[in-house]
Formats: C-alpha cells, sequence, structure tokens
C-alpha cells in the first residue's frame, strides 16, 4: 500500500527540503534506514532555530528524548525529499513533533513518518522548563 501526500501545507506547517546523497545509500542500493533520522534531525533543527533556541548548552535549549521511525516504502538516490513537520502534542516540560518524508519525485509518495519527543530543558540548572511560548504558538497553528 502506498500512503499519497494529502494537502500537506494544512496538515504540517513547516517543511524542510531535502536531496539525497550517494553516501545516503546502504548495500541494497537504498537509502540506509538510518539517514532518516539524520533527515529529520536536520528538519527538527529548521523549527529549533525558528524558535529561538541553539545549540550551545544554555538556558534555552531542547533535548530529544524519544524517536520513533515507521519506513513505509523504500526510497533511492538520487531523491529530492521533503520533511514535513507539526507541533503534534504540548505537555508541561515536553512536546511532539511529528514528520513525514515526502518523495518529491514520485508523486508525492510518504516514504517515512516519525515521532520526535522533545524536554524543554535549561543547561544551566540541568533542569527541564516548561515548554517555550513560540512552541505553544506553533501548536495552535494546527
Amino acid at each position: 500500500m502506498k500512503f499519497l501526500l494529502n494537502d500537506s501545507s494544512e496538515n504540517f506547517p513547516f517543511s524542510f527540503n531535502i536531496k539525497t546523497r550517494w553516501r545516503d545509500l546502504d548495500a541494497f542500493g537504498h537509502i540506509n534506514n538510518s539517514m532518516f533520522a539524520t533527515y529529520i534531525e536536520d528538519a527538527r533543527i529548521s523549527m529549533f532555530k525558528r524558535w529561538n533556541l541553539t545549540q550551545e548548552a544554555g538556558e534555552r535549549s531542547v533535548i530529544a528524548a524519544s524517536l520513533k521511525l515507521d519506513f513505509l516504502v523504500q526510497l533511492n538516490h538520487p531523491s529530492s525529499i521533503t520533511v514535513w513537520q507539526k507541533v503534534s502534542r504540548i505537555g508541561t516540560t515536553s512536546f511532539d513533533i511529528k514528520a513525514i518524508i515526502v518523495n518529491d519525485d514520485s508523486d508525492n509518495i510518504i516514504v517515512c513518518e516519525s515521532l520526535v519527543t522533545c524536554v524543554c530543558f535549561n543547561y544551566k540548572q540541568q533542569a527541564s522548563v516548561p515548554v517555550y511560548q513560540e512552541i505553544k504558538d506553533d501548536y495552535k497553528k494546527v
């Protein structure tokens, strides 16, 4: 069964475009499963920039607590892909980012789905902190 992307701009308001690379291939000639985590991470970092979070260990940071990937179809190289994302849940100190990876070269077939649970964290205090307002604001957009 192939999953086709419907109107993602409504369901997933944030997009990040990537082109696969030769080094992403595995011994079987398709994109290695581990690369999907990297694609999701690259897209997630674009969200962190949007929320004015830095990669420096400071007072406003985020830690990935959980990553779930579901592989739906193989992805071959070369391909242009889009990672569509949305904030799908807000807790007290944690939130979820749901993402889908779409093969732009193959009729917008969804090749992978993911769910990342993140925790807002203050490295100086070594403690979780309430979810930042910018993240709450993006949750309201969905």
